[in-house]
């Protein structure tokens, strides 16, 4: 691919995004994507690059257009507020739930 294909292919990937999100400015979607090309520069292998642009862009753009202000739910409240203690009882017994539902997963973890 040559450089002048890989930025018609980059074009092509801007006219899409604009498509997909259209509550988004089409200005905002092309910097996206010229500053996620930009981190390919150095790529030696430039085939997949306006593919992998498209996807890197896909992925941060659908995060602009679902980020929503939402209420804070209980794992993002201090314990105090959300009805738990961190004493090292709780704790313990947290720990010990946790084994039972990941007991692979904590063989390996060190008790404190």
């Amino acid at each position: 691919m040559t450089g002048d294909d890989e930025l018609l292919q980059v074009e092509h990937v801007i006219a899409r995004l604009t498509a997909r999100y259209p509550s988004i400015s089409p200005i905002d979607i092309a910097d996206a994507v010229w500053t996620i090309h930009q981190r390919f520069a150095d790529g030696k292998v430039r085939d997949f690059v306006p593919l992998l642009v498209e996807k890197a862009a896909r992925r941060d753009i659908a995060g602009w257009a679902t980020t929503q202000p939402r209420a804070p739910t209980a794992l993002s409240l201090p314990a105090a507020q959300a009805g738990g203690t961190d004493t090292p009882a709780a704790l313990g017994q947290r720990r010990q739930r946790r084994a039972t539902r990941w007991p692979g997963f904590l063989a390996a973890w060190p008790s404190r």
